[in-house]
């Protein structure tokens, strides 16, 4: 079922039997569920104006909900923290180092994600990066961010957890008193590693409980499924963190489905494979759960074969509640609106589809229900006035 809304109000109406082209992800094709917003005002697709939907895309208030803080590490940033800090490199210059992001999987993305972290030493070295990442988010118009950060891949080589925090949540209080960005900080587990590894972190996290928001888990996805960590989240919850956890990126949909019954996440970190289970799929559009999807990342660990092929405009048609992140920006060759561009390009979706995109980056953000509404009264604003 396609919804449509009246131009007058903001009340969705059903449209039956909404058909659209067949999609290599949705063969069946046919009648489906659509999260688009039809406003008989103006829409303007990807076709009829690239520069138009950029600019568009460059104004449009978002939240940035899916961001490894260590995966905004620039080629240029890496070099000079190296030189600050004495920390060899295994590239002898900045173009070599951009060279080596020709990865073609994720352990090989995470192999070169680890040794540019070993440049990260200092309290100061986590505010440079995070506020060098909060000034590119501004230029995007972000108006929230939930970053994640990996203190296990700092803590093992001797830079302590409270090094790491006080560095980043530094940078966060500039930028909302000098950008206007607010932010929420998730602390992830890599997967790879032991429950007890994961137990240990969020106890060394306990003096700071009040400057993070909820806990991740990311990492090699393949052989680490969920239920892994379920006690782990079952004490996260009790101690009053958000939940959340990468799942269906390169895992299967049942890695999706654990992280849903058995972690019991409040949000799904990419979710792709959602899509091979109809079921699932379903039972996460009716509950509204959000998913942090990330076009570039996935074209660029080949989970995606290209961006035509990517399924966020089937995600939307079949009512899953997507939003578009950056992932690790450095490394995948942009950031929040770059990605907005180039799935809406390749998909030609439309303004009104980037509207519904954009208010649920809001709606699933870790936000009160005060600021949700300013964020989604700004972005409504500048949707009407566009057109």
């Amino acid at each position: 079922m396609q919804e449509k809304v009246n131009s007058n109000t903001a009340t969705a109406v059903p449209v039956q039997g909404a058909r659209r082209e067949p999609n290599p992800y949705d063969p069946a094709g046919g009648q489906v569920q659509s999260a688009l917003l039809i406003t008989g005002r103006r829409t303007l697709t990807a076709a009829a104006d690239r520069n138009d939907l950029r600019a568009f895309i460059d104004g449009l208030p978002k939240a940035e909900l899916h961001m490894h803080i260590e995966g905004s590490l620039e080629p240029e940033m890496m070099f000079a923290l190296a030189e600050r800090n004495g920390v060899k490199l295994g590239f002898s210059s900045v173009e070599e180092t951009r060279a080596a992001y020709d990865f073609g999987c994720l352990q090989e993305f995470l192999d070169l994600f680890f040794q540019g972290m070993e440049v990260l030493c200092h309290e100061q070295d986590f505010y440079d990066l995070t506020w060098a990442y909060f000034k590119r988010a501004a230029a995007d118009n972000v108006r929230h961010a939930e970053l994640f950060f990996d203190p296990q891949g700092h803590t093992c080589r001797g830079v302590a957890f409270e090094t790491v925090l006080q560095g980043i949540q530094r940078a966060c209080a500039d930028a909302e008193r000098e950008l206007g960005i607010t932010c929420g900080l998730i602390m992830c587990f890599w997967r790879h590693l032991s429950e007890q590894d994961a137990q240990a972190v969020l106890e060394a996290a306990e003096p700071y409980r009040d400057g993070i928001v909820g806990i991740g888990l990311d990492a090699a996805e393949q052989g680490n499924p969920p239920h892994k960590f379920a006690s782990v989240y079952r004490q996260a919850r009790e101690q009053g963190y958000k939940l959340l956890a990468h799942a269906g990126e390169e895992g299967p949909a049942d890695y999706v489905r654990e992280a849903i019954d058995i972690l019991g996440v409040d949000r799904i970190d990419h979710g792709n494979a959602t899509l091979d289970d109809a079921q699932l799929t379903q039972r996460i559009a009716r509950k509204g759960t959000v998913l942090t999807v990330c076009p570039m990342s996935n074209v660029k660990l080949a989970v995606v074969d290209e961006m035509r092929h990517h399924p966020l405009k089937v995600m939307l048609d079949r009512g899953l509640a997507v939003t578009i992140n950056s992932d690790d920006p450095a490394y995948f060759g942009g950031y929040v609106n770059d990605n907005y561009a180039a799935v809406a390009h390749a998909l030609e979706l439309t303004t009104e589809e980037l509207h519904c995109i954009a208010r649920n980056s809001f709606t699933g953000a870790f936000l009160d229900d005060k600021a949700k509404a300013r964020h989604l009264d700004a972005l409504d604003a500048y949707v009407a006035a566009y057109r």
